[in-house]
């Protein structure tokens, strides 16, 4: 690895599974400290815990990224670990059972994917730009926050109400605190990835794969990795004058 993150104090919510595991992991192997926040140890994908495979590079913290008391105790462990916080992921999200069409939508289910995709970016955005705030900058940069949107933002994916007006709410939000603290040197931008394959891929309906097949140009579909290698660009210095964005990585979806 080229370590474009050494020495840099990273927070990833949501970093146990899937795509948050994706980018600690990526994080830590580009020489970054990463404490990782997250309601569960165990991954849902199988296989070793994150701390485990983090080592003496990160720790882990149990979070619920719904609530400000939880945000505030993992930003803080960062801090009192490593001195400072320079990298913000807000990663956690959710959607399965609570995402569906509008007339099947229940206030629960609303209330449930709003809490930790909309209500969990926004208290992660606010714990990290305010402790960036007050720390001194790293050349022109005092923090940078990534945070994981969806192509889904965008369109209208036909049955999953909550969860696309969710993610259009992250993808403007974005762009709010990109311009409110671009002055004081913080970067805020997000990555919005397309069909990546996470969890049991051999699980999922034969249907739903071949269609989002033909519907990419590329000639595979996602993998965690992708999603990774964008939130690298974003976090490091190669991103110094990027700010605001909605980085798509979804092998040409939003192009057709």
């Amino acid at each position: 690895m080229s370590a474009r993150l050494t020495g840099r104090v990273t927070v990833v919510t949501g970093g146990a599974s899937g795509l948050g595991r994706a980018i600690a992991v990526r994080f830590a192997d580009e020489g970054a400290h990463v404490v990782v926040g997250d309601v569960r140890r165990d991954p849902v994908e199988g296989g070793a815990e994150i701390a485990e495979i983090l080592g003496e590079r990160g720790h882990f913290v149990e979070t619920d990224a719904s609530r400000w008391d939880d945000v505030d105790r993992l930003v803080t462990s960062a801090v009192d670990r490593y001195g400072r916080l320079d990298v913000m992921v807000c990663n956690a999200g959710v959607a399965g059972r609570w995402s569906k069409g509008l007339l099947e939508t229940t206030e629960e289910d609303w209330d449930a994917i709003m809490a930790v995709n909309l209500r969990g970016t926004f208290l992660g955005t606010k714990r990290a730009v305010g402790e960036m705030l007050v720390q001194e900058p790293i050349g022109e940069v005092r923090g940078r926050v990534v945070i994981i949107s969806s192509q889904h933002g965008m369109v209208g994916p036909p049955g999953h109400v909550a969860y696309a007006a969710s993610k259009g709410g992250v993808v403007n939000f974005v762009h709010q605190v990109a311009v409110d603290f671009g002055r004081l040197g913080v970067l805020v931008n997000a990555v919005a990835p397309g069909k990546i394959l996470t969890g049991n891929p051999a699980g999922m309906r034969s249907e739903l794969l071949e269609y989002s097949h033909a519907r990419t140009p590329f000639h595979r579909l996602g993998r965690p990795e992708d999603v990774a290698g964008a939130a690298l660009f974003l976090a490091s210095d190669d991103a110094g004058y990027v700010s605001g964005i909605n980085l798509l990585v979804d092998g040409g979806w939003m192009a057709y």
